[in-house]
């Protein structure tokens, strides 16, 4: 398989096993739409949380709301419990790379309709659109394979996430 090495782009730093975004219940009679929106945009938050580690982007206010604006057009959610929520923006210094996961998982508006658990995050710079579309065209690459998914929901460190990552490319 011809990837991209994307374990060089994740250090441990960039990974997170368990997210911590709380979302409120959805309350009968309130719009599910907007419900939804608003877990994305918390989920989102501490996914751009995640990508301040290393001071690689500018305004952090305006790199979530990229992201936000970026989710509002369609969903980054793929189906088989994963995201790739991407953009370029002007707020990304570098081409940056996070993933976090979620045991219990969320509605992320996945085409499949079942919860979102592994969330893969990565940002460019507007021009930097070849190492972008070649990280993403990987990650579609290796995650089509579901031992492989099964695998990155089972590990316990971030190390072995990485190692993982590593043994695919």
């Amino acid at each position: 398989m011809v990837t991209m090495n994307i374990s060089r782009a994740l250090t441990e730093d960039l990974v997170k096993l368990e997210m911590t975004t709380a979302v409120e219940p959805f309350e009968e009679g309130g719009s599910l739409e907007k419900w939804r929106q608003q877990g994305k945009e918390d989920i989102l938050n501490e996914l751009v949380s995640l990508l301040e580690v290393g001071n690689r982007i500018g305004n952090r206010t305006k790199l979530l709301n990229d992201f936000i604006n970026r989710e509002r057009k369609a969903t980054t959610a793929i189906g088989d419990g994963i995201a790739i929520p991407h953009i370029r923006s002007k707020q990304a210094k570098e081409f940056m790379i996070a993933f976090a996961r979620s045991s219990a998982g969320y509605d992320f508006g996945s085409p499949d309709g079942r919860p979102t658990h592994m969330f893969f995050v990565m940002a460019a710079p507007p021009y930097d659109d070849s190492l972008y579309l070649r990280v993403f065209k990987s990650l579609m690459e290796m995650l089509q394979y579901e031992s492989f998914r099964e695998e990155l929901m089972n590990v316990s460190h971030p190390g072995e996430l990485i190692r993982a990552i590593r043994g695919m490319e």
